[in-house]
């Protein structure tokens, strides 16, 4: 699963994190997985992972290891239609008797 649309006008190594911190959900992912998902340096991930904390897109939570997750509002309704417009096109021709 994706990010949702608004948030993939981001850098790519930005855009990478919340699309892997995403289909991780619930488990969230380390530092070090992270880096092994998002084909960027070390130095790369952690400025992007800075610059995401900063836009409160990401949450750290730190017990016994520091765990990543992506903010409620990155992640989309796994109920709605991949493609928004599709919707929108269905209803048009629902609403004409097409």
């Amino acid at each position: 699963m994706a990010a949702k649309p608004e948030y993939r006008d981001r850098p790519d190594v930005e855009v990478a994190l919340l699309d892997a911190l995403v289909d991780r959900g619930d488990e969230g992912m380390t530092v070090l997985e992270l880096r092994a998902a998002v084909d960027a340096d070390i130095d790369a991930v952690e400025e992007a992972l800075s610059a995401l904390k900063e836009d409160s897109l990401i949450t750290v939570e730190s017990e016994d290891r520091v765990r990543v997750y992506a903010h409620d509002r990155v992640v989309p309704d796994p109920e709605a239609p991949d493609d928004p417009s599709a919707g929108l096109v269905d209803a048009i021709r629902d609403r004409l008797g097409l």
